[in-house]
């Protein structure tokens, strides 16, 4: 057997160090942590693929826009909850630019991030109506919701969508909406962590069962966009970025700064509700809360109490953003389209030594290359793998940890360096050589 570039008792001192007992289960935390000290004590560096932060500049018309916010006196003033004003407008404009939807700017909400936007719509969808008091999770998908969730007290159920896609989705879902207790439904779309995209008809199928059922869909929308098989970039033309509110009133839309216009260091991002939703009342949220409709305690009552509001500089960072890319002068997908031309030369080089796409298609299409993807490794568990992959420099997160029953791993783009291929080429090489498949 090779070598591996990393000692395997300087990996395996560090996890016995944390208390790791089951690494399939090491959080990103804990793995980035490993990589981290494995790196300075054995001076080999690591080709680091856990963590999902945006690695480009901050797109500078925000920058611009926040930077005079502030030299004009804006952070001594407190944010309207509902919004800066302007915001609320772009946002209403970007929605019918990209998406082809029309949402009212009252129904904008900005959010201190969409894990802001996430924790105060899972408050008011849970409290809607007594008798719906669980959140189904389309998995896989990102972890802190659950944790969320387990702060709130609110219970939640699951599935694995890897094999009900296409008209198998319908079913699934109804058998957990018939129960009568499901108040929201949420998922991202693309995906992380496997990038799939769900096609328009699957989104129809979730949008009917929503509106029979009397169900709210939480569209997680980080990613938007970031289907890189077809220019979504374009304002007010199509292709549109696919979405369930095509399909049903019943939706609200977690669109964020993060990723699309790199601008994670913010927290900022819109919560876009239906204009019906946005002005219904539920019995149950008007006797708790003054007669207030549902979209006015979303942000009157939740976010109130929560933040009292979102950074108001960054609210004009993200209505300059959304008013550029709306006006075609921005254009969004240009900067962050380099995550799926890296994901398109990681995934030749681990094809090449043995490894697989676990999540792979989109019903009959390969999936898009974008800021995530999935690998596996013939006759390995994910535990096996990702530990294996430390003491070659390599690391990720295992995708039982979002919700997936799959065994294999999930790669993040977002920090790879062009020197880094041919190190991972290098590395994967002396892997399929150290663990051949048979």
């Amino acid at each position: 057997m090779k070598q591996t570039p990393i000692k395997q008792e300087i990996v395996d001192r560090l996890v016995a160090d944390l208390g790791i007992k089951d690494f399939a289960k090491a959080t990103i935390r804990e793995v980035k942590q490993v990589a981290a000290k494995a790196e300075q004590e054995s001076g080999v560096e690591y080709i680091k693929m856990e963590m999902g932060i945006p690695g480009l500049p901050a797109a500078k018309v925000g920058v611009d826009a926040q930077v005079k916010a502030l030299q004009d006196g804006i952070a001594s003033m407190y944010p309207d909850i509902q919004g800066y004003p302007e915001l609320k407008k772009q946002a209403s404009r970007f929605v019918k630019a990209f998406i082809n939807v029309d949402v009212k700017p009252e129904g904008c909400v900005p959010v201190v991030g969409s894990m802001q936007g996430a924790f105060a719509s899972f408050l008011t969808c849970s409290q809607a109506d007594k008798r719906k008091d669980t959140v189904l999770f389309i998995d896989p998908g990102f972890p802190v919701q659950k944790m969320q969730l387990q702060v709130q007290g609110v219970k939640y159920e699951t599935f694995d969508v890897y094999d009900y896609r296409g008209e198998k989705l319908r079913e699934k879902v109804e058998s957990y909406l018939k129960g009568g207790n499901i108040c929201a439904i949420i998922y991202s779309n693309p995906n992380n962590p496997s990038w799939i995209c769900f096609t328009d008809e699957e989104l129809r199928i979730i949008g009917e069962l929503a509106t029979k059922y009397d169900t709210i869909i939480l569209e997680d929308l980080a990613y938007f966009a970031m289907d890189f098989r077809q220019d979504l970039s374009v304002p007010f033309e199509p292709p549109y970025q696919p979405s369930v509110a095509h399909y049903t009133d019943n939706y609200m839309l977690l669109i964020s700064g993060s990723k699309a216009f790199s601008y994670a260091g913010e927290r900022i991002g819109v919560v876009c509700i239906s204009d019906k939703l946005f002005h219904r009342h539920y019995p149950d949220l008007a006797a708790r809360y003054e007669g207030l409709p549902f979209g006015l305690v979303f942000s009157t009552r939740m976010l109130y109490a929560l933040s009292s509001g979102t950074s108001h500089s960054a609210q004009y960072a993200m209505a300059a953003m959304m008013r550029a890319a709306c006006d075609g002068e921005y254009r969004f997908r240009d900067d962050i389209k380099v995550y799926g031309e890296r994901a398109h030369k990681l995934k030749e080089i681990f094809l090449r030594h043995n490894f697989y796409v676990v999540y792979d298609k989109d019903l009959d299409q390969p999936i898009a290359d974008g800021f995530y993807f999935t690998i596996g490794y013939p006759g390995m568990t994910s535990g096996e793998l990702a530990r294996n992959l430390m003491y070659y420099g390599v690391s990720a997160i295992c995708l039982v940890t979002t919700g997936s029953h799959q065994e294999g791993l999930r790669v993040c783009t977002s920090f790879i360096e062009d020197h880094q291929y041919a190190q991972l080429d290098e590395r994967m090489a002396i892997f399929a050589e150290n663990f051949p498949v048979r």
